[in-house]
């Protein structure tokens, strides 16, 4: 309408009708992370932390042969504490360090992870996550599919009150999808490989859309 000012928010719109729009798209994940590490328990606090440490570092050292860039390895978890048989009673200490491992190339993952699993019986493999390392393309294509969702509600409420539909006056959205986890046991990813298959994960965006009745 001739004469409005530009509403700098949702709050400043002089809005006539709202509606949600939503719009998906299915991505194929191209990257894994692996959430991995070792754990050790040893009677004393100091055993256990050394021997931590070391499966940690022979952890580090396999990960850099099998190809594995140093900036793809992340520490995510440093720990040390007592077990109890019955409180107070100390039964031994645990001690853990945990990693996230980037793999950028999914044809190396199973490498990757019988990598972890070989470090010894300190090796923990805690479950992965698949993500689409370049989302913008698929984001674009939602963004369009929700806002012409929108478009058309819109346009459908503006005809059953009778009234021309008019410009735009405010636009929000929310973007949903993400890393998707997968747990799974350590024992059974030598003898299932297919657990590890990506899919396709779904980037959704719901947007919120303002307009005027027109004249």
């Amino acid at each position: 309408m001739p004469g409005r000012a530009v509403p700098e928010s949702w709050e400043d719109a002089i809005v006539d009708i709202t509606v949600v729009g939503e719009g998906a798209v299915l991505a194929a994940p191209d990257v894994l992370r692996l959430f991995a590490g070792v754990e050790a328990r040893r009677q004393s606090a100091a055993e256990a932390f050394t021997a931590a440490r070391a499966a940690a570092a022979r952890l580090a050292g396999a990960l850099r042969e099998e190809g594995v860039a140093d900036e793809d390895v992340r520490t995510v978890e440093l720990s040390l504490g007592p077990e109890y048989e019955s409180y107070p009673k100390v039964s031994a200490y645990r001690a853990a360090q945990g990693v996230e491992v980037v793999v950028r190339d999914l044809a190396r993952a199973d490498r990757v992870i019988d990598t972890v699993a070989g470090v010894g019986e300190e090796a923990r493999l805690n479950g992965v996550a698949f993500e689409v390392s370049d989302p913008a393309a698929a984001l674009a294509e939602a963004r369009t599919r929700a806002f012409r969702d929108a478009a058309a509600k819109a346009a459908r409420y503006a005809e059953l009150a009778g009234r021309p539909l008019g410009r735009v006056v405010a636009v929000s959205e929310d973007v949903r999808g993400g890393p998707q986890p997968l747990a799974f046991a350590a024992a059974g990813v030598a003898e299932d490989r297919s657990s590890l298959a990506p899919g396709r994960q779904s980037l959704a965006v719901t947007v919120r859309v303002g307009y005027e009745f027109g004249q």
